[in-house]
């Protein structure tokens, strides 16, 4: 029997909600896709498609819609009311509702959530206050408005639980460290277990034969260095964080370069509310860093594409950042790479960083085909690397919303 899945990927500034239709073992069909960028930077937009039907994009709304649950109650009722959408015609035609959670803490599985579950995941919210508060929102507002549907957390988080003791441990106090759970999880696990697997299929191996090195680059980046298919090592670490600059976010810096910043940043941010205790240095360093800090834009393509010095910077930082992470977990793999792999929204649409990088690093075996790599991204896994190169070099358009409905439909506890 097949059921109607909401995937709901609430992010910082945006929330997407796919729909699928899926039954027990097979692979979820999306029957649509909504989604509202824009909470932080008003007016919110709205992108809407229903099959392979665009129905608006970038649409100015006009309604007052200032957090994720706003946005997501927004979309529901857009979905419910529209005559051409059979699929839902109201809110008990949806059984299952599956929502990223970045934090997982020790989670090693998707949760279903009922009281117990959502208050533990509440009791996580510390360690990524800027990113499992909205999702959360979202869930408490549906285990009331739809009793009847499941709701089930996937964790970002989950894909990392394999990463060995010796990796995941932070140098400190041991007691401290195990009491406050300060060490090393890592987070776009469900991206990391999508690329994972289509690019094994691509490749004709199985997942546990697969070894990758794979850039997740977008606002949020991080790399991943996957050993026979499970995570080995990951760029982010006790939170999102760590490793690479983003967007708006530092990534790794001096842990003293906080305090010399300014005497303030140890006490509770402004926008600091009862659910989160946002210190101001958090604030700085999640928000008010990044290219954004750099050249004054978020948007990357503007960025890779410019001769001014400033953008040129913030290019040469983001490339210097990834190389420091391609080198050491190819040492760490020891050199046994099927394939380095771009993903995320910069990773599939900027040729140029792809250039770069793949040149930089050519002394390990990853060769550009300048025309391959000029070409579009379309299909899910494709080649931009030579064929004659020691390793192969790809690029993968991954989906974590389908990743969160497969997960449930292969799952009978889950799909139920």
């Amino acid at each position: 029997m097949s059921k109607i899945i909401l995937s709901v990927n609430s992010g910082s500034s945006s929330v997407k909600i796919s729909v699928y239709s899926a039954s027990l073992d097979q692979d979820p069909k999306e029957l649509a896709e909504t989604q509202i960028d824009g909470l932080t930077a008003p007016p919110p937009q709205l992108k809407y498609t229903r099959g392979s039907q665009l129905i608006c994009k970038d649409k100015k709304l006009e309604e007052t819609i200032s957090s994720q649950n706003d946005a997501f109650k927004y979309m529901l009722d857009q979905l419910i009311s529209d005559k051409d959408f059979s699929a839902i015609n109201k809110k008990d035609d949806i059984a299952i509702v599956c929502h990223r959670v970045v934090h997982g803490g020790d989670y090693e599985t998707p949760q279903i959530i009922n009281e117990d579950t959502y208050h533990h995941l509440e009791a996580l919210t510390d360690l990524a206050p800027l990113h499992n508060a909205s999702a959360l929102e979202i869930v408490k507002y549906l285990l009331k408005e739809l009793p009847q549907a499941k709701n089930i957390a996937v964790f970002d988080s989950e894909f990392h639980q394999t990463i060995p003791e010796h990796i995941k441990t932070y140098p400190i106090n041991q007691e401290i460290a195990k009491k406050n759970k300060l060490r090393k999880y890592g987070f776009h696990g469900i991206s990391y277990s999508f690329i994972t697997r289509s690019v094994a299929q691509f490749l004709g191996k199985k997942e546990s034969e697969t070894s990758l090195i794979i850039l997740h680059l977008g606002s949020g980046a991080s790399v991943c260095a996957v050993k026979d298919g499970k995570s080995w090592d990951t760029s982010m670490g006790l939170t999102p964080l760590a490793g690479l600059p983003g967007a708006t976010r530092s990534g790794s810096v001096d842990p003293s370069l906080v305090f010399h910043y300014a005497t303030n940043v140890g006490k509770l941010s402004p926008s600091s509310t009862e659910s989160l205790h946002i210190s101001r240095a958090e604030e700085i360093l999640n928000k008010e860093s990044g290219w954004k800090s750099l050249t004054g834009t978020t948007n990357f393509g503007a960025i890779a594409s410019s001769d001014d010095p400033k953008m040129k910077l913030a290019f040469d930082i983001f490339v210097d950042r990834i190389l420091g992470y391609v080198g050491s977990y190819y040492v760490s793999l020891h050199g046994k790479v099927d394939a380095l792999v771009f993903a995320g929204g910069i990773g599939e649409k900027s040729d140029l960083l792809r250039k770069r990088v793949t040149d930089e690093s050519s002394c390990l075996g990853f060769e550009i085909d300048g025309e391959l790599n000029g070409r579009k991204i379309e299909d899910l896994v494709q080649e931009v690397g030579k064929r004659e190169a020691k390793h192969r070099t790809l690029v993968c358009q991954t989906n974590e919303q389908f990743e969160m409905a497969r997960v449930v439909a292969v799952d009978e506890k889950l799909f139920g």
